[in-house]
């Protein structure tokens, strides 16, 4: 089925959020498993959104930093980080959840839509394919992994308007077995569902309503209407390419008001550094690839 719409700093403290909040939810953390990719090739020598400038300088034992700090940060809250090998010639290989989209073991390939990115849909399809797992499917239509397609407890929230095709979604429904929420993305700043969304758990998200139509606005609020509603501000900083455990909310440093709103929700934000990699348009979310069984 697919429904259609064209440890965190003590100084935090919570704002008020969109709606009223009798007191926080107590919210219980779950282990999780993560492939990610160490971006020892990161560079950004091409402009695919717009974030990315060939012209501004790129430190890369920065972002191997970073990154590193980003997957310590997992292994101290509890979860398993697995790593794919980096291939040389593929900068961007280190936003693993690009790679493909994971549910109920299953695997669904990703398809770039641009020329610089396609041969890492078949280095992520190789990893798993050797790493055991049995039923994968390699996409017909073009998707970018958990960049569009965020599963949100018994449903799959898929964005298009600016990489991922329309019909991947019914694609990715089917392989996976989901039902399957379409919401258009207008703003190309926000080219991937994981920048202007992130899902908290089950049945509660955040989002920034700019980065939508005002259709598919009316399903999110229709869907979430206790929904965490982020600032332009940060979401300016992908502030939203986050990653929750159920109470952790691994985001970054500079979102700082939607820090607040998490913690005035029962939440607790953990605030990383990745600056470097958001350079070529890249946080949290980006580099981590859920693996769920």
């Amino acid at each position: 089925m697919t429904v259609t719409a064209t440890p965190a700093p003590a100084a935090l403290t919570p704002a008020a959020s969109t709606r009223p909040i009798a007191a926080p939810t107590e919210r219980v953390a779950t282990n999780r498993r993560y492939l990610m990719c160490e971006p020892r090739h990161f560079a950004v020598r091409y402009a695919i959104n717009p974030w990315m400038d060939p012209s501004v300088p790129v430190d890369t034992a920065l972002a191997v930093r970073q990154w590193r700090a980003l997957a310590d940060t997992y292994r101290r809250l509890g979860h398993q980080v697995v790593e794919i090998e980096p291939v040389d010639g593929l900068p961007d290989m280190v936003f693993a959840a690009n790679g493909a989209t994971v549910a109920k073991g299953r695997v669904y390939s990703a398809k770039f839509r641009y020329a610089e990115r396609l041969a890492e849909g078949p280095a992520y399809l190789n990893w798993f394919r050797a790493a055991g797992y049995v039923e994968t499917h390699e996409a017909e239509f073009v998707n970018e992994g958990e960049g569009d397609l965020l599963l949100a407890g018994r449903r799959l929230l898929a964005g298009t308007g600016f990489r991922t095709d329309p019909a991947a979604h019914k694609e990715a429904g089917d392989v996976l077995g989901l039902p399957v929420v379409t919401l258009e993305l207008v703003d190309p700043r926000y080219y991937h569902l994981d920048t202007a969304l992130c899902v908290l758990g089950d049945d509660e998200i955040a989002y920034f309503p700019g980065a939508f139509s005002p259709a598919s606005q009316a399903v999110l609020r229709e869907l979430y209407p206790d929904a965490i509603i982020a600032t332009a501000a940060d979401a300016a900083v992908l502030g939203l390419n986050a990653v929750s455990d159920g109470y952790h909310v691994v985001l970054p440093v500079e979102a700082s008001a939607l820090a607040s709103r998490l913690l005035a929700r029962g939440y607790q934000p953990v605030p990383v550094s990745l600056g470097e990699l958001r350079k070529a348009g890249g946080g949290p979310k980006c580099c981590t690839l859920e693996l769920r069984a």
